[in-house]
């Protein structure tokens, strides 16, 4: 399967230039990654679409909102249909305006919870993101037979989940506060994480020196974030509310 980690922007300008996308091969054994470079969410779509293998995209943006969410607003069950509700508003801001016209409580998905996500998906710093990601990404990728899991079944090899690099880095116990910044101490802790990166996939993966210089001058650590989302993702069971609320892989 080809791994790829997307770290996500909910920009207003289709965060163009902004979304970084890394690539690894599994079957490829100790193999460097791929950093396919910045994309806005038009190209990333079409990435997905054009897609034919067995791949798995995770993506650093909430998939889904809390079933307290929905039920305050009356929406049942579905995740489709939480989906199209949230694309009947006309931009994110409208979205979250309606959301705290109802309540202005930020309940957590048991996803959040269970993998300590930073924040809910409504939250100031936040809700760009899941509103781009659900209506601009997640509903033509639905429509065109993409599987999301866990939400959506599809018709195709190609998955796309979720997940959060700063989970990932909470359950390795690596710093997961630190690295964002210009400067030092944050280069440092960046070159900290990918030293640990490395040897983690010590026989598996590789990141080569180019790749890796620039992860380390990436001040905002969008691109080590998304070398992050290409290490092996969370399998397990997961809970009946997945299905509609989503959940971190």
């Amino acid at each position: 399967m080809i791994l790829h980690g997307v770290d996500f922007s909910g920009g207003a300008d289709g965060g163009r230039g902004k979304i970084r996308v890394v690539r690894r091969d599994r079957e490829d054994r100790g193999a460097a990654i791929a950093v396919l470079g910045a994309m806005s969410r038009r190209e990333l779509l079409a990435s997905i679409e054009r897609d034919r293998g067995a791949s798995l995209w995770r993506i650093d943006a909430p998939f889904g909102l809390p079933l307290e969410t929905l039920e305050s607003h009356a929406l049942g069950d579905s995740w489709i249909e939480c989906a199209r509700w949230m694309r009947s508003f006309e931009s994110p801001r409208v979205w979250r305006t309606a959301l705290r016209d109802r309540s202005r409580r930020e309940p957590r998905r048991l996803c959040d919870r269970a993998s300590a996500t930073p924040m809910a998906p409504m939250n100031l710093r936040v809700f760009k993101q899941t509103w781009s990601l659900v209506c601009e990404i997640l509903l033509p990728l639905a429509d065109a037979g993409v599987r999301i899991e866990p939400v959506h079944a599809g018709t195709r090899d190609v998955v796309v989940s979720e997940g959060c690099p700063a989970s990932a880095l909470r359950l390795r116990g690596w710093p997961c506060r630190g690295y964002k910044g210009r400067g030092e101490p944050p280069r440092a802790v960046r070159r900290e994480i990918l030293g640990r990166l490395q040897a983690e996939w010590a026989g598996i993966a590789t990141i080569d020196r180019d790749s890796f210089d620039a992860a380390i001058a990436d001040e905002e650590g969008d691109l080590l974030d998304a070398m992050l989302l290409v290490a092996d993702p969370w399998s397990g069971p997961v809970p009946a509310c997945a299905a509609v609320e989503a959940w971190v892989y």
